[in-house]
């Protein structure tokens, strides 16, 4: 059985302050976009001792292999479940560490796999507590429809925007950006910020000038070139352009199909919604 695990972008980014356990209360949207990895999981009839095989291609994974989040979901689900031997295909499109989620993409939709394939009967909800567990983005990707993330970034709830028709650019350069070392520079905005519910009820087009990811401040003062492919996004056409998350993935988004430098090779374009 196979799955194609996406990304999701962030439609604003508001640090708003910190908490006592230590960690921020932010709040963001979430909006699914159609860059997917392959994950696909077969039944594995000659075991050799091991309940889980995990074959990678395409990108690089780092880390440890027997820590990765997908090997983490299958023995999550074993717990309660115990599940069959199976071996794990995948094939890795999305880059780490960029602030698309691919990571927490890729264990979610392992739970909604080994879900439909074994007949383990779970509901939304039960999936997204599996996932929860896994980190704090993850349960986003069990619905994967747009959702207003907030508190600790581990609450979602429904957002109602709909931005097919819309082309999105996306820039993943080969920057790693540290999310410890971007919290570290941000300035909270405290509990009187403009809420994000209202910027986004705005058109697409006011958004250059109100929809705002806080971390941009400190990571492009880190990595000033971010700054400069932000800027190349609105040179190109874009009606908006952010970074997503804490980066270093950037995107841009075009009411008209635009036309694209052929010596830019890390922009990819994706049109319509998921």
């Amino acid at each position: 059985m196979i799955a194609f695990p996406n990304i999701k972008i962030n439609l604003g980014l508001h640090i708003i302050n910190k908490r006592d356990d230590g960690f921020h209360n932010i709040e963001s949207v979430f909006y699914p976009i159609p860059f997917c990895d392959t994950l696909e999981v077969i039944t594995n009839q000659q075991p050799r001792g091991k309940k889980v095989v995990l074959h990678m291609e395409g990108l690089p994974v780092v880390g440890n292999l027997q820590d990765n989040i997908i090997i983490k979901a299958y023995y999550l689900l074993d717990k309660d479940f115990g599940l069959p031997p199976v071996q794990i295909c995948l094939l890795k499109n999305i880059p780490m560490g960029a602030g698309l989620g691919g990571g927490s993409s890729d264990a979610a939709h392992m739970i909604t796999l080994l879900n439909n394939k074994y007949s383990l009967q779970l509901s939304i909800q039960q999936m997204k507590d599996y996932a929860a567990v896994l980190g704090s983005d993850c349960a986003f990707f069990i619905e994967n429809k747009p959702a207003y993330l907030f508190g600790k970034g581990h609450e979602l709830s429904p957002f109602p925007i709909d931005l097919t028709g819309y082309y999105f650019v996306l820039i993943a350069p080969n920057i790693h950006s540290n999310t410890a070392m971007a919290y570290k520079g941000v300035v909270a905005r405290g509990d009187a910020a403009i809420n994000l519910n209202e910027i986004l009820a705005q058109p697409v087009y006011t958004w250059k000038d109100t929809l705002v990811n806080d971390f941009e401040e400190t990571v492009f003062r880190q990595h000033p070139q971010l700054s400069v492919l932000k800027q190349l996004l609105y040179d190109l056409g874009a009606v908006y352009a952010s970074m997503s998350g804490s980066g270093s993935a950037l995107f841009g988004i075009f009411k008209d199909k635009p036309q694209l430098p052929n010596d830019i090779l890390a922009i990819t374009l994706f049109e319509g919604k998921l």
